[in-house]
């Protein structure tokens, strides 16, 4: 079920009039809605927060609008980390889960005084000889064959990411004999997932876990992070996620097994995609019609500005401005310009007749849209705008010159 575009035919045409072709637009009042969908089902748990994914949409104003909303950030870098601490999130209000982690960035989570989850026994003790280990820590679980993961993140077994159930317990223990004196527990086993149930089954999983602990080791977890991976619609026939229903059997467990026992945890989020995807478009012009074996529309974007396509083989709908009630008769192969043959937006597409100067906006590109560009072929990133509430468009991020482009070159 495809969102409403957040503007007119003649609205956008505008904002093409003034800002060049490709960009990024967002729609601030989505993104709002958004967050408070989340935030309010979750309005039973204790101290909920929802721990914006940074990496999903890396921009300030992003992070300024979420932070209004009592959004706290997941970090997972130097640069994510910093991010955050320019827009005055600091503190417990960043949740830093490390992967395979330069000492500097655990440095940096520390200073900042984030909460560190940790996604490796042996970092502890790296932790530990570089920074010191902090008043609360969170251990991140990999579940193994207990649990399937989905297409997107892949089997648990096969993942790099966090402790078995046996490096956890070892952990725990060894951490609260050193004077760690609050921790959290934490996973993330599916991305884009559309079916409500898996994320009350992870929920489950870490609540039994949760209560194992505290009869084991006498812990309490102060949290418990739920992680993310709540998937939106790309395609036309697919239906949002019920945050609702997630909400009320989760806390029908919760109820059931952490109030039960006495243990009374924060419930945590650390949503991206389903908060900025839908509420995010690549705006393009057609630049070219190749007619060959195949018909081919040429965009003045290309995988650079989006790379779901090409990665995943994902899909992601697209509308030709000003013709939403021509018949969708013509089969194209949706194109960018690099130099690789997995540089389309969409195969075999059945669109309205294209004309070389039409407007084309590819949906649901608002998270991992233009925080995966790159510069392959010395292709320059795009400009982000952002569509405000009261209907203005902001120039949240400048597209990218050649002089940045060279800039870190002597010639």
């Amino acid at each position: 079920m495809q969102k409403k575009l957040p503007f007119t035919n003649d609205e956008l045409l505008n904002i093409v009039n003034k800002y060049e072709t490709p960009f990024h637009l967002y729609d601030e009042k989505g993104i709002i809605e958004s967050a408070r969908t989340l935030i309010n089902a979750f309005s039973w748990a204790p101290n909920f927060k929802e721990y914006f994914a940074v990496k999903a949409t890396p921009n300030p104003s992003i992070l300024k609008i979420l932070k209004n909303e009592g959004c706290g950030t997941d970090c997972s870098s130097m640069a994510e980390l910093v991010l955050s601490q320019k827009v005055d999130i600091i503190g417990e209000n960043i949740m830093f889960s490390s992967n395979d982690t330069p000492a500097s960035e655990f440095k940096k989570a520390k200073e900042l005084n984030a909460i560190i989850n940790l996604d490796d026994i042996s970092h502890i003790s790296f932790l530990e000889n570089h920074a010191g280990l902090p008043e609360i820590l969170c251990f991140r679980y990999n579940p193994g064959a207990a649990r399937e993961g989905n297409a997107i993140i892949g089997n648990p077994q096969e993942a790099k990411y966090g402790f078995t159930k046996e490096q956890l317990f070892e952990g725990y223990k060894y951490i609260k004999e050193k004077g760690v004196k609050r921790f959290g527990l934490h996973t993330m086993v599916a991305s884009n997932e559309l079916n409500e149930y898996y994320f009350v089954e992870t929920a489950i999983m870490l609540f039994d876990l949760a209560v194992e602990i505290y009869k084991q080791l006498d812990i309490k977890l102060e949290f418990i992070n739920l992680g993310g991976g709540i998937g939106i619609p790309y395609k036309p026939d697919q239906k949002p996620v019920d945050i609702n229903l997630i909400s009320s059997e989760i806390q029908k467990e919760y109820n059931k097994k952490i109030k039960a026992n006495g243990i009374n945890s924060k419930i945590f989020f650390e949503c991206g995609r389903v908060i900025t995807g839908p509420n995010g478009f690549l705006v393009s012009k057609v630049l070219h019609f190749k007619k060959i074996y195949k018909n081919y529309i040429g965009l003045d974007a290309c995988m650079a500005n989006l790379m779901r396509p090409a990665l995943y083989g994902a899909y992601h709908h697209i509308t030709v401005i000003g013709k939403d009630d021509k018949p969708k008769t013509f089969l194209y192969d949706v194109v960018g310009s690099l130099c690789e043959n997995n540089d389309k937006f969409a195969i075999d597409r059945y669109l309205p007749e294209i004309n070389i100067g039409d407007i084309v906006v590819i949906h649901d590109a608002g998270a991992h849209g233009h925080a995966m560009g790159f510069n392959y072929n010395g292709k320059l990133r795009s400009a982000e705008l952002l569509l405000k509430t009261d209907g203005s468009v902001e120039m949240i991020r400048r597209k990218e010159t050649l002089n940045d482009y060279f800039s870190t070159l002597d010639f």
